[in-house]
């Protein structure tokens, strides 16, 4: 695999859970719908079952997005696959099953489309989660142009897969105020750059974080103006829930 330095090697726009909040978020029907409307990188998000096969799912119960509720990390991937991930949002989409790493890799691989892959570990899980799916992403997209960008809030996640795959690009993602020492949490982690929430981005950090030699994709960003204002101050990329108004043939 190829040695990565700090430079951006993926789109500029990115679509959040793959199809925003047109399909359910973070299913192969969702990352379908973005790459209908011209997406060519998804961002999503993954933790373990209880029998530690990598799914897709931001919460870490089931109850916002399926038709059961309790802990994802109760079900083995098996009692997951019984479950409803789809009527939850509309009845177009009942039936959704779950979303497996596995079957995300084949669809994005095999149409040339690029994966942010947050890594949303249950709590205890998180050096676990970072190791496994930091080596099936490495395993998985072994063929591809690009490998995944591997992004988490978690710096234990982070840490796991720096030793478990260091040549696996990562990025810290930042839930607030960008902290003082970021810079040296990227050092440490090994990473590229920073994923940062729009919110609190300036473009005095943005300048500082650029300067120093490190990547800047910013989420979420739902405005045309603020996403050229940020790609005006140099920000690499961005991570957008609206797949039909801001795309990437507009920018």
């Amino acid at each position: 695999m190829a040695n990565f330095t700090h430079n951006w090697n993926y789109p500029q726009l990115i679509a959040h859970r793959g199809a925003g909040k047109l399909a359910p978020e973070n299913t192969l029907s969702a990352i379908r719908l973005g790459a209908a409307n011209g997406f060519s990188m998804m961002e999503f998000d993954v933790k373990l079952s209880q029998d530690g096969v990598p799914i897709l799912l931001h919460d870490d119960d089931v109850d916002r997005t399926s038709n059961h509720q309790g802990p994802a990390s109760d079900y083995t991937y098996a009692q997951l696959a019984e479950l409803d991930f789809g009527a939850w949002h509309s009845s177009a989409y009942a039936g959704e099953p779950i979303a497996s790493l596995y079957s995300i890799a084949h669809y994005t691989i095999a149409n040339q489309i690029h994966s942010n892959i947050e890594i949303k570990p249950s709590a205890g899980r998180e050096a676990e989660t970072g190791q496994r799916i930091a080596l099936l992403a490495q395993q998985l997209w072994q063929a591809a142009a690009l490998p995944p960008l591997l992004s988490s809030f978690s710096e234990s996640s982070l840490a796991a897969a720096k030793q478990a795959a260091p040549d696996m690009p990562r990025a810290l993602l930042i839930e607030a105020e960008l902290p003082s020492n970021w810079q040296d949490k990227l050092e440490e982690l090994g990473c590229i750059g920073l994923n940062v929430n729009t919110r609190y981005l300036t473009q005095a950090q943005a300048r500082a974080i650029k300067l120093a030699g490190y990547t800047v994709c910013v989420w979420t960003v739902n405005e045309a103006e603020r996403v050229r204002e940020l790609l005006d101050w140099g920000c690499d990329a961005i991570i957008t829930d609206r797949i039909t108004t801001i795309r990437p043939d507009s920018f």
